[in-house]
């Protein structure tokens, strides 16, 4: 057991972590007389070995999941989904969230898809709930900066609010408070074709190429975030606002996600900071949910498809679920660090 415990911490750390890059920069920046002890030193290595770890680990996830994404085009998420009813449906839509792109606003489009085709407006609401909150992505990435136990938790209960969430809004019948172009869009049932593993092997490649050049502009801005955060502000300031004598934390941090704009991969350096710091680990994470599921140009883009009382019952729903898991992620954290 103990050889199984190292060998995981071996691939935690080092494969997924890349903790050796970090001394191989630390030494590389020594080496040409800089002090990576100091504020300047610290911050260029952490915002370049962060930009190298997160890029790498991108377009690896990226390729991977884009190859499984290919077995799931639209018209064939569509009869999947079609299969299932009730409370089935939304656990099946939030799973097939898992495999789509990975920010909110790409969401967003087959989110709209689905719900013209005439599948249950709550089991949508499940997969545009999951889709940019929960992803392999985050699960391996999660796992690289606070270890395999948390990311598998907070994927479960990514989950669990995607299902509890579409389900509410099935419950309260909001179909009419869908904009009627959607509502009244004609259906066109195409055969999506049958693709070779080369044919997926380029789709796979092409949508590296795609999604790199979209997110990276917010990975260069969550990893200098991250670094001023590392090396810049003190950790009593942190400690004051994010920590656990600051009973409204989870909230604040959730009130400072929402106007943001990015994924997965542009929060974790951002939250890799507040963790060594001493924020406490459910504000951090709630932060994130509400960076990639509740952005403000994800909720524009969303305003477009529904009328305002569902777009603010969407809300209401995410806010006050990813409110309660970074409570009860505070409450148990030393459980699960």
């Amino acid at each position: 057991m103990e050889v199984l415990r190292s060998i995981w911490l071996f691939i935690q750390d080092q494969v997924l972590g890349m903790k050796w890059l970090n001394a191989v920069i630390g030494n590389g920046l020594s080496a040409v007389g800089l002090d990576t002890s100091t504020r300047w030193g610290g911050s260029i290595q952490f915002f370049i070995y962060d930009v190298i770890k997160i890029t790498v680990l991108l377009c690896f996830l990226i390729f991977m999941i884009s190859y499984i994404q290919s077995y799931f085009p639209p018209e064939r998420s569509k009869k999947i989904l079609g299969r299932f009813h009730g409370i089935w449906a939304n656990i099946i839509a939030a799973l097939l969230g898992t495999v789509t792109p990975f920010c909110s606003c790409s969401s967003i489009p087959l989110f709209i898809g689905f719900t013209s085709v005439g599948l249950p407006l709550g089991v949508t609401f499940s997969f545009l709930i999951s889709s940019p909150m929960v992803d392999l992505g985050s699960l391996v990435l999660l796992m690289s900066i606070f270890g395999a136990k948390i990311a598998i938790v907070y994927v479960v209960i990514g989950l669990v609010i995607a299902v509890v969430g579409g389900t509410i809004i099935e419950k309260m019948h909001m179909e009419n408070h869908v904009e009627e172009f959607i509502r009244n869009a004609s259906s066109v049932d195409i055969e999506s074709e049958e693709l070779t593993v080369k044919d997926r092997l380029v789709f796979a490649k092409e949508q590296v190429a795609e999604t790199f050049k979209k997110v990276f502009p917010y990975i260069l801005i969550g990893v200098g975030i991250g670094a001023v955060i590392h090396n810049w502000i003190p950790e009593s300031w942190i400690q004051a606002v994010l920590g656990s004598n600051n009973p409204f934390g989870v909230v604040l941090a959730v009130l400072v996600g929402v106007p943001m704009y990015a994924d997965i991969f542009g929060t974790i350096p951002v939250a890799e900071a507040l963790l060594a710091k001493g924020a406490q680990l459910g504000t951090i994470l709630s932060f994130m949910m509400a960076v990639t599921t509740l952005s403000l140009p994800s909720i524009i883009m969303l305003r477009k498809a529904v009328k305002p009382k569902l777009l603010w019952l969407f809300i209401g729903i995410c806010f006050l679920g990813i409110i309660i898991v970074g409570y009860l992620f505070n409450v148990f954290q030393y459980l699960l660090m």
